[in-house]
């Protein structure tokens, strides 16, 4: 087929590769399908065809206006295949309705990921400073020049609202969904669907190992005043460690975990290397209810409608389990700030007692997730 002749109507996965240059010393091309979310390889460098044109395409042939069910269909099959990217430690930054083109002309075609060339790898406690991507989609915090994995998250809202769903994105960064929360939510979910590994859970997990006890209190505690939308990601994301036969997971059970997941991508984003940060993991277990307190987002949380009820029904639990007399100086250090906040904090901790009050407890639970400060520049 000549392939400038053909150059309307059919795309081409060009390239030498499209999740950068990993795999360049290799000689194979690599393109991304949504329909399924793997990483498929092309030995003898032939380009993909992709005959169906671009989603943007078919959104305007439609006239946005998608059915629920059209509408849904292709927002999982993107965060299937952003969510297998992140995973390997890939940030696709320049997500639009350009970049996702179907194979062929039918309505249930599968789409590819294309355009793999202002991805970057990034690790999971670092940040980004350069400001790449198309203007209509790219995320605020890009141009804020501090910015991670959820940068793609925000393209995907602005993707479902032109003619999707008519749904804004997620302003707040921590607020912000991953991909693979994303596919729980009840509009999404289906139980007959595998649910992804979430590189997030890593990083949360890693953040509980080295809080204190206090803080470690504090989000068991949390844990147990979580919604059932809460715990179905989390018990999924929990069957994926794979539980040894008493029902606990190790430092084993996550490095396994990511092997089983693992490609050239993964490898070279140096995403394992956050192992080494969980090491206390492989002197013990960690059974279900803990990796609830270690894997949930404060965040996220507060973002919830029923916010308030949740963190009311938490202290309650709190009060009873965890919480105890704590000194000025001591609620500093656990939040790591110095005597100029004391006046701050200070009515964190009631009179009555010395013990957090609700506010306080609210309050210091939203200092206890993980703000990432390692920005790489270029």
């Amino acid at each position: 087929m000549d392939l400038q002749n053909n150059n309307e109507n059919i795309r081409v996965l060009v390239g030498r590769v499209s999740i950068r240059n990993h795999v360049r010393a290799r000689g194979k091309v690599f393109y991304v399908q949504v329909g399924r979310p793997a990483i498929d390889s092309c030995s003898d460098g032939s380009p993909r065809l992709c005959e169906g044109g671009e989603l943007l395409d078919r959104i305007l042939a439609r006239g946005g206006r998608y059915t629920e069910e059209d509408a849904k269909a292709i927002v999982v099959q993107i965060l299937s295949v952003v969510s297998f990217c992140h995973l390997q430690g890939v940030v696709h930054r320049d997500l639009k309705p350009e970049n996702f083109l179907f194979t062929s002309g039918g309505d249930d075609a599968d789409m590819k990921l294309i355009d793999f060339g202002l991805s970057d790898f990034i690790l999971p406690d670092e940040r980004l400073n350069d400001i790449v991507g198309s203007a209509y989609y790219v995320a605020p915090e890009v141009l804020h020049r501090s910015y991670h994995l959820e940068a793609d998250i925000w393209s995907i809202g602005v993707i479902s609202g032109q003619g999707l769903c008519e749904e804004a994105p997620e302003q707040g960064l921590q607020e912000r969904m991953t991909a693979v929360q994303a596919l729980n939510h009840p509009w999404l979910r289906d139980d007959n669907r595998p649910i992804p590994l979430d590189i997030l859970i890593y990083k949360l997990v890693k953040a509980y190992l080295h809080a204190t006890p206090f803080k470690r209190a504090a989000l068991k505690a949390l844990s147990k005043a979580l919604t059932e939308d809460e715990l179905v990601y989390l018990r999924a994301q929990f069957r994926l460690l794979e539980p040894n036969g008493d029902g606990s997971v190790s430092l084993d059970n996550f490095r396994m975990a990511l092997a089983r997941h693992a490609t050239d991508a993964m490898r070279e984003s140096r995403v394992p290397e956050i192992l080494n940060a969980m090491e206390s993991l492989a002197y013990r277990r960690m059974y279900f209810d803990e990796f609830c307190a270690a894997a949930i987002s404060t965040y996220q949380l507060e973002a919830l409608e029923g916010w308030e009820q949740i963190a009311a029904t938490a202290f309650e639990h709190f009060e009873r389990e965890g919480n105890r007399v704590i000194s000025l100086e001591e609620l500093g250090r656990e939040l790591n700030v110095g005597p100029s906040a004391y006046s701050f904090i200070k009515d964190w901790i009631r009179n009555s007692d010395g013990k957090l009050s609700l506010l306080g407890y609210t309050k210091f639970l939203h200092g206890v997730t993980l703000r990432s400060s390692n920005t790489r520049h270029h």
